[in-house]
């Protein structure tokens, strides 16, 4: 009797853990399953700009339909899973030193160009008191179109700096 009643405790015990490994395993998948992207830090004018824009966005864009990115935050939105990405309160890029850096208009908001090298384009407004970042996938290498779907938003909540 003395070996069955050790038994008991043990299984009891290794029950429980073994349903925390499970938990804990599926916790871990469900938070890998969205794109993880990093929220900028702006000034708090820029934040207030960011939080009303946040308000405007749209629900789809192309089709795609909406699916913020983690960690959640009015910083932050996202389509289709990471094919589209905008990030509000960004610092201003380097890049908008450069001359020779490409824009783009959409639908009256100015857009500038760049181009990493491991990802799709990237877009980050001009000449506004927030600067927001669009981020697509590499399916839109070549189309903007995704961007006039962000200039009514923008233009409504995000001031123009002249």
């Amino acid at each position: 009797m003395t070996s069955s009643a050790r038994r008991s405790p043990r299984s009891i015990f290794l029950g429980p853990s073994a349903a925390v490994l499970v938990l804990a395993a599926a916790g871990c998948s469900l938070s890998d399953a969205g794109p993880s992207i990093t929220v900028p830090t702006p000034s708090s004018e820029a934040a207030a700009y960011c939080e009303a824009l946040h308000e405007e966005l749209p629900k789809t864009v192309l089709e795609l339909e909406r699916s913020d990115p983690s960690p959640d935050s009015e910083l932050t939105a996202g389509w289709g899973d990471g094919a589209i990405v905008l990030r509000c309160g960004v610092p201003r890029p380097a890049e908008m030193d450069d001359p020779q850096s490409q824009g783009v208009e959409a639908d009256g908001v100015q857009w500038m160009l760049e181009e990493p090298e491991d990802s799709g384009p990237r877009f980050t407004t001009t000449y506004r008191k927030a600067y927001v970042e669009v981020t697509l996938d590499s399916t839109y290498a070549h189309d903007i179109t995704p961007l006039a779907s962000f200039a009514g938003p923008v233009s409504k909540t995000v001031p123009s700096k002249f």
